[in-house]
């Protein structure tokens, strides 16, 4: 069985089960993505993270996007701007 990871969820509701593997691609496109940027829209830092993998990831890359964007978020390396419309989401300050 490949290895699995288990999300995690900033407002505490359950996370989910999804591969490592694609985890870690999904993980490095955005903070990647990040990096550069600073500040974005969900919605544009999905299209570049879809960019950044070039059609090579088996899946849809806009729920992998949210789900590990979420996680980042729960683990404190990615934060959301309060009261954004759109969302922004920033990296966090360390």
């Amino acid at each position: 069985m490949k290895d699995v990871i288990r999300t995690l969820h900033p407002g505490k509701k359950q996370g989910v089960n999804i591969s490592k593997e694609k985890y870690e691609i999904i993980r490095k496109a955005i903070m990647s993505t990040m990096r550069k940027q600073k500040e974005m829209t969900f919605m544009n830092l999905s299209r570049a993270v879809e960019k950044e993998v070039n059609g090579n990831f088996d899946g849809c890359v806009t729920w992998y996007v949210t789900t590990v964007k979420l996680d980042l978020e729960a683990r404190g390396e990615i934060k959301r701007v309060l009261n954004s419309r759109p969302q922004l989401v920033r990296l966090a300050q360390k």
